[in-house]
């Protein structure tokens, strides 16, 4: 069972890392992959509603994705974008990348290498990974504008399409530990962390919710 603190823990952290952006036009759209199809979904909303041009699914697999998307999460994401009617012309596809700051970097110069010019960029992720995103992109790609955007859903509704509340805590628990041991690895730059998100994050650990820990150095990364 998970407690009514656990619960509410999970609801503070998963506020945290949204950014609640304001949607706004922009040279390019990059979605991250992941086994999280809404992604794709979601840029193609944007798309379809005029906020950007061209879309770039960047991801290769994952454990987790492997069996769901044996092409890679990024062809899967375009296959999708494409049966919902975007035309091939205004997707690329980045096939390589196994962790977000490869979604960046690799992202970047495939744009470069397509001659796109890149003043700002709608990064669109899962939405507990809006904030991780998006302080890998401001220090891999520091001379464009970021605007975060995610699929509009609210927390219970996430852990009810996920179908596995312990994973979904403990995937927020782990997004939030990276945020803090990050940037002292150079992967992202620093966000501030409220003392009532800190408090949150440390009950959860102590709670168990630790599946998706990672080691504190520099050779582990996902």
């Amino acid at each position: 069972m998970i407690s009514a603190q656990s619960w509410a823990d999970a609801r503070q952290l998963w506020d945290f890392h949204q950014m609640h952006h304001e949607l706004r036009p922009c040279s390019v759209a990059v979605g991250l992959g992941s086994h999280d199809l809404g992604v794709a979904d979601t840029a193609v909303d944007l798309y379809k509603r005029g906020v950007m041009p061209l879309i770039v699914f960047t991801g290769a697999t994952s454990p987790t994705t492997r069996e769901r998307m044996p092409r890679g999460e990024a062809v899967h994401y375009r296959e999708r974008a494409l049966e919902l009617g975007v035309p091939g012309s205004a997707v690329l596809v980045e096939p390589n990348a196994r962790n977000t700051g490869e979604n960046i970097r690799f992202s970047k110069a495939l744009l470069e290498e397509s001659g796109v010019d890149v003043s700002s960029v709608l990064l669109i992720s899962k939405p507990y990974e809006e904030r991780r995103a998006y302080a890998t992109a401001r220090k891999l790609w520091p001379d464009v504008e970021i605007v975060s955007a995610s699929t509009p859903m609210t927390f219970d509704d996430y852990v009810d399409s996920i179908g596995d509340a312990r994973l979904v805590l403990d995937m927020l628990v782990g997004a939030l530990q990276r945020l803090l041991i990050y940037p002292d690895q150079g992967f992202m730059i620093r966000q501030p962390v409220p003392d009532a998100v800190a408090s949150a994050y440390e009950r959860l650990c102590h709670a168990g919710f630790t599946s998706r820990l990672v080691s504190d150095d520099a050779g582990t990364r996902r």
